[in-house]
């Protein structure tokens, strides 16, 4: 498959069609297909030049109205094609650009050498999810606790999958990966590592890790939202870049 197919399925499959979530339900109006709940999201629109600035007023006003805040994705290739400056004018701030990429689970994640000393296991007890709620609070500076929540309650199920990196008994790493029923992608989410372990390994042996989970549950590609420091890394694991992603944010009204 070319990327622009691969994309296309994508579209379909994640975006027009969103897998289910626990604690978000997908609604589908206006033009848009959004996520309402324990996050709330623009995932999917389909709009032009004539209607853009409407659609994005009456989604502004719904969460505006809920007094909670909202992320629009934009997509490179999602129309129209100023979609980002409408959004700007609507009162929406736009985050740092990431690429979407995707892995092709045919493959294998380019060979390397392990680290030496890591050891990165899928966790399953609640020991395993404090140390990665511990990695996390370190690398992003907050505690979610709605998302710390939602790991509690998930630890169990085999739609998510829940990795830490070790040395010796110190988390140093952690990461998520999504599996969602009756869909082709497996998504790799919250990648990080603390400041004095990076250029040793651990993030492609957390890839390595979270492919191989995605690949014996018959999956066929892995997703990631990349930022721009992950990008040439993931590269050279064998991702390709389909598109640009931002996301643009509309803060709660006070």
């Amino acid at each position: 498959m070319t990327p622009a197919d691969i994309l296309a399925r994508y579209d379909a499959q994640m975006r027009n069609d969103p897998p289910p979530e626990p604690g978000v339900r997908h609604e589908r109006t206006g033009g848009v297909v959004r996520a309402v709940g324990r996050y709330n999201c623009i995932l999917y629109s389909q709009l032009k030049a004539d209607n853009a600035d409407a659609a994005i007023a009456a989604q502004a006003a719904y969460f505006r109205d809920a007094r909670t805040e909202v992320e629009w994705k934009v997509y490179a290739h999602d129309l129209p094609a100023d979609l980002g400056p409408h959004l700007a004018y609507a009162g929406f701030i736009a985050d740092n650009a990431e690429t979407l990429m995707a892995f092709d689970l045919a493959n294998d994640v380019a060979a390397g050498a392990m680290p030496e000393n890591i050891v990165v296991r899928r966790i399953h007890d609640a020991q395993g999810l404090a140390d990665l709620i511990a990695v996390n609070a370190t690398i992003w500076d907050h505690g979610d606790v709605s998302r710390n929540e939602m790991y509690a309650q998930r630890l169990h199920d085999p739609s998510l999958g829940l990795y830490v990196a070790y040395a010796g008994d110190r988390p140093v790493a952690a990461a998520r990966l999504e599996l969602p029923h009756d869909r082709v992608f497996a998504g790799l989410w919250g990648g990080c590592t603390l400041p004095a372990f990076r250029g040793r390994g651990i993030f492609r042996a957390i890839v390595a890790a979270r492919a191989q989970a995605a690949r014996e549950r018959g999956f066929q590609f892995l997703n990631v939202d990349a930022a721009e420091t992950s990008r040439p890394i993931l590269e050279r694991l064998g991702f390709i870049a389909l598109c640009g992603v931002t996301g643009w944010r509309l803060k709660a009204a006070i």
